[in-house]
């Protein structure tokens, strides 16, 4: 079985067409799943979840989608300076106003993890859990330091096996990691990356008897559509300078072909 994961679109319509568009060019995909955060940060949180609705994507909530869907006080995002939490706060209020009652419903909807089982379930074989945060809140960030200790205790208490694999978004990092004999993946984010590459990022997860193999799918897209969009709407411009940068300070990545790695 091949899966394609994609996680954080943040309401960047642009961005998840064109991976749409590559998993559609490419063989033996039996199935997409979404992990989350599919409004906040840019304009479009309507049109994403309309999207993912006329092609029947299942996923999980991210924070963001819970928050936003049970009028939360604000998103359960972590923000590393004074102005970063001011930032968050004014994308959660646009995207709560912005919101249609019928892409709250559906946000209201998504469940908090989903179990997927490639091989059936009548004989053995890994379990693939889908999570935003880590297994008891979709608002924790699993980064990739943290410590062996801490991703053991988290499969443990989501009832994996060894063999079993974690997937998960919400930092927008992508990587994986095997502790203990369980496998982790961040799926990284496709609307709003923030590991200095600007292409949208997503991951094919290979799964058969013998082991699992995860590409790391990196997909150029319009970015400057999406950047201008952000600027002629209400959200703030930093925004637009976020997906420019690949969500750091520096200029945008040069490359400009699909890769993975």
């Amino acid at each position: 079985m091949r899966y394609a994961l994609l996680s954080d679109i943040h309401a960047n319509l642009p961005a998840v067409r064109a991976v749409f568009a590559d998993i559609d060019n490419r063989a033996n995909i039996d199935a997409i799943y979404h992990l989350g955060d599919l409004t906040g940060y840019a304009p479009w949180p309507n049109e994403v979840v309309e999207l993912l609705r006329e092609r029947r994507i299942p996923g999980i909530a991210g924070n963001y989608d819970s928050t936003v869907a049970t009028e939360y006080k604000h998103c359960g995002c972590r923000a590393d300076s004074p102005h970063e939490e001011e930032l968050s706060h004014i994308s959660y209020e646009w995207t709560r106003s912005h919101v249609t009652p019928e892409t709250k419903q559906y946000l209201a909807s998504l469940p908090f993890r989903v179990d997927i089982r490639p091989l059936g379930g009548h004989v053995s074989g890994p379990t693939i859990t889908l999570i935003h945060g880590n297994q008891t809140l979709n608002t924790v960030y699993v980064t990739e330091d943290r410590p062996d200790s801490f991703l053991e205790k988290m499969a443990h208490d989501a009832g994996a096996r060894p063999g079993d694999i974690l997937a998960f978004g919400h930092t927008h990092k992508p990587w994986q990691r095997v502790v203990g004999g369980f496998k982790f993946i961040n799926t990284g984010s496709v609307g709003r990356p923030k590991d200095g590459d600007w292409r949208a990022c997503y991951v094919l997860l290979s799964v058969e008897a013998a082991g699992s193999r995860v590409e790391f799918i990196r997909v150029p897209y319009d970015v400057d559509e999406a950047a201008d969009a952000i600027r002629v709407s209400d959200l703030p411009d930093e925004f637009a300078e976020v997906l420019k940068a690949g969500g750091t300070t520096t200029t945008r990545a040069a490359s400009t072909s699909s890769a993975t790695s």
